[in-house]
């Protein structure tokens, strides 16, 4: 059974337990999540041991990773919080980028200088940032949709099935928190990395790309701006909840820009496969 079809049948126990509520439905999902993610570290392990390297060189392996972190998020966030309403929002997403790499093939080698300790750092360290913020882009997302049905003063199905807007708060800021150190680790791990291999780089052709006139490095950094205005905005400018949430949003959809039509299309420092 493919990864995808995996996510999606966790994807529907989610449904079931948002529509249902029951107790069962909700272990179910669970469940259903962990198995992916377990046969998921598996391909991701047997890969890593083939090649050396973990699969984060080219497109396909990257975001099938950046899949795998994603999961392994929000599952961490619902055992720390016993909170399942926030899955319909979040397998649906993990279903759509396993899928869009479903029938991608994985590098089957890559530049010698690409093993070493600093873009192990630097490329694990972003994708678990774009996993944190795409987990409070969704949390975000969920903050809006209560928010909206309380300010109507009609609770409903949002009322009675998310966590309180307190909690989705704190949540939010939390994984935004998470991906904005890491994404900081990551970018200090590629500078690195750069200074230190770039004499055995000299006729790669990727090499006089890796600066900031380069899309995908300029717009990670535009990210690294977006997501530190906002929590510090947050922290001592008075940013209130709701706009934090949008916010979050905002930040995701330029991740989102960066890691699949800038990285396709106009990125030149960064296609390893």
């Amino acid at each position: 059974m493919s990864l995808a079809l995996l996510y999606a049948v966790a994807c529907a126990a989610y449904v079931w337990h948002f529509a249902s509520q029951k107790p069962l439905a909700g272990r179910v999902a669970t469940g259903l999540l962990l198995v992916s993610v377990l046969v998921h570290t598996f391909e991701l392990g047997m890969y890593t041991m083939e090649l050396g390297v973990p699969p984060m060189a080219g497109r396909t392996g990257a975001i099938s990773t950046f899949v795998w972190m994603l999961a392994v998020s929000y599952l961490s966030i619902e055992v720390s919080t016993d909170e399942r309403g926030i899955g319909i929002f979040v397998t649906p997403l993990l279903v759509a980028l396993q899928a869009l790499v479903a029938h991608g093939e994985m590098p089957t080698d890559v530049p010698r200088y690409f093993a070493t300790p600093f873009v192990a750092v630097h490329v694990g360290a972003l994708l678990f940032a774009y996993a944190s913020f795409a987990l409070a882009c969704v949390i975000g997302i969920t903050y809006m949709l209560l928010f909206r049905e309380l300010k109507r003063r009609t609770p409903g199905m949002f009322f009675q099935r998310l966590p309180s807007l307190q909690v989705l708060d704190r949540m939010n800021m939390r994984a935004v928190w998470i991906g904005w150190l890491l994404l900081t680790i990551g970018l200090v791990g590629g500078a690195l990395w750069l200074r230190d291999v770039s004499a055995q780089m000299t006729n790669d052709p990727r090499l006089p790309h890796m600066t900031l006139a380069d899309p995908k490095i300029l717009m990670a950094v535009v990210t690294w701006i977006v997501y530190g205005v906002l929590l510090a905005s947050r922290r001592w400018a008075g940013l209130t909840a709701r706009r934090a949430a949008w916010l979050s949003a905002v930040g995701f959809a330029i991740v989102l820009l960066n890691f699949l039509p800038v990285a396709y299309f106009f990125a030149r420092s960064h296609n390893f496969a």
